[in-house]
C-alpha cells in the first residue's frame, strides 16, 4: 500500500512536469509567431510604477520590454548605464509626471543633479504667477495642475459693484506646492500659480491690488473661441425686466378724487 502511494506520488509529478514543458513549448511558439519575421528587436526602458514630477528617478521605477526598433520614439532609453547615475553622481529627476509602463525619455527626465521646478513646464515666452484663493473664489477647492481656467475680477462697493473677466483660458501649473498634473484629489488651496504671458502679469497684479480674484473652471475639451466680455455691475444683475413685452400698447387711465389725480397705466 506504502508502494503505490509513492508510485501514484511520482505518476502525478511526472504529469505535471510534461504539462508544464509542453505549455512553455506553446507559449513560446505564440509569441515567436506573433513577432513578424526579421524585425529587429530593442529593450526599451519603461516606468515599472507611477514616477511624480520631481521625483528621483531610481532603479526600482524601472524595468525593460522587448520593442521593435523602427517603431521606437527618438530620445527613449534603451538601457540603464546612461539613464541612472554612477556611484556618487547625483540622479536625475523627473521634468514631467510618467505614468506607469510609459516610455523613458529624454525630454521627461533632467540632467544629473539638475534641479527640477515649474519654470521647465511653461511655454516659451511665458511666465508663472501665483495668486491667493480660497474655498469661494477657487471653485470649491476643485482646481488641480493642468486644469485651465478664467479669471474674474470683483471690485467696488454698493451699487458700484462690478465684476469683469480679465484673463481667459489660464493654464493652472500649480496649486500651493503641488505641480504634479496627475493629481485628481483636490483641496482647499491659498495660492494658484497661472502661466500667463508678460503682458497679463502686470494686469493680473494690478487686478490682485483693486479687489477679489475669482476663477471659472473650464471644459478640458472647450472649442469655443474666447471673446471679449463686458465687465457687468450690480445694477445689470438686480436689473427688473417687464413682465410683458415693451412694445405692447399701454392704456393710461386717471382718478380724479377732488382736486387729486391719479394716473394708472393697464397693459
Amino acid at each position: 500500500m506504502h508502494f503505490s502511494s509513492i508510485l501514484s506520488m511520482f505518476a502525478g509529478l511526472a504529469i505535471a512536469g510534461g504539462s508544464a514543458f509542453v505549455a512553455k513549448n506553446y507559449l513560446d511558439g505564440q509569441q515567436t509567431a506573433a513577432a513578424p519575421a526579421g524585425l529587429e528587436m530593442v529593450k526599451a526602458v519603461v516606468a515599472s510604477q507611477d514616477i511624480s514630477f520631481g521625483s528621483v528617478i531610481e532603479a526600482q521605477a524601472l524595468t525593460t520590454i522587448d520593442w521593435p526598433l523602427e517603431a521606437l520614439p527618438k530620445g527613449t532609453y534603451t538601457g540603464y548605464g546612461s539613464l541612472l547615475p554612477a556611484a556618487g553622481q547625483a540622479p536625475r529627476r523627473a521634468r514631467r509626471a510618467i505614468a506607469q509602463g510609459e516610455l523613458i525619455r529624454t525630454a521627461r527626465v533632467s540632467e544629473f543633479g539638475e534641479k527640477v521646478t515649474i519654470v521647465q513646464t511653461l511655454s516659451p515666452d511665458h511666465r508663472a504667477m501665483a495668486i491667493k484663493v480660497s474655498a469661494e473664489t477657487a471653485v470649491g477647492g476643485f482646481v488641480t495642475p493642468g486644469d485651465h481656467v478664467d479669471i474674474l475680477l470683483t471690485q467696488g462697493r454698493g451699487e458700484d459693484l462690478t465684476t469683469v473677466t480679465i484673463l481667459q483660458n489660464a493654464r493652472v501649473i500649480g496649486v500651493d506646492q503641488d505641480a504634479n498634473e496627475e493629481t485628481d484629489t483636490p483641496g482647499v488651496a491659498r495660492t494658484v500659480t497661472v502661466e500667463v504671458t508678460p503682458e497679463e502679469s502686470q494686469r493680473l497684479a494690478l487686478a490682485q491690488r483693486a479687489g477679489t480674484l475669482s476663477l471659472a473652471l473650464r471644459k478640458i475639451d472647450a472649442t469655443e473661441p474666447d471673446e471679449p466680455l463686458e465687465s457687468i455691475g450690480l445694477s445689470d444683475v438686480l436689473r427688473e425686466l417687464s413682465p410683458v413685452p415693451e412694445d405692447k400698447p399701454v392704456r393710461t387711465v386717471l382718478i380724479r378724487r377732488g382736486t387729486e389725480i391719479t394716473r394708472t397705466e393697464l397693459r
